[in-house]
């Protein structure tokens, strides 16, 4: 386990939470006012009422819930989104409406998964000359077939 410092920037923020034993992802939840109507082929930024601190070594993934993406067409752009071990902010989440209808979201409607994930710093070592040659070679999108 690794300690995350969450805090609630309202007393009636709900906290995320882990639905089942085995889950991998706490559920976000909404923190709106009124509901949001989220018309097809549109995007809206929800607040959820939180803000995180945890380790350098780490970052907060938010993805989408399956759930919601099978029976609605609703997913967050940017999937996954990165919340960086510096930032301070309230955590906000991307919704888009892939579907043909519009799509209500309501305060306390679970609307993300978030997801802590550890993270390698890269060290780049720059050449002049070739990389190391391999099958796949400079073949781009779809080079390895259907």
């Amino acid at each position: 386990m690794v300690k995350v410092l969450i805090r609630k920037l309202d007393p009636a923020v709900k906290l995320p939470e882990y639905k089942t034993y085995g889950a991998s992802g706490m559920d976000i939840i909404a923190f709106i006012k009124k509901p949001i109507s989220l018309k097809p082929k549109m995007s809206s930024i929800i607040p959820t009422g939180l803000s995180v601190a945890f380790s350098k070594n780490y970052e907060i993934q938010i993805r989408p819930r399956s759930g919601l993406a099978a029976k609605n067409n609703i997913t967050i752009l940017n999937t996954p989104g990165t919340i960086d071990s510096d930032y301070r902010g309230e955590i906000k989440v991307i919704i888009y409406n892939h579907g043909k209808e519009e799509f209500i979201i309501n305060n306390g409607d679970r609307i993300a998964q978030m997801i802590l994930s550890p993270v390698l710093k890269i060290e780049l070592e720059e050449t002049n000359g070739d990389l190391p040659e391999t099958i796949r070679g400079e073949g781009g999108f779809g080079s390895t077939g259907k």
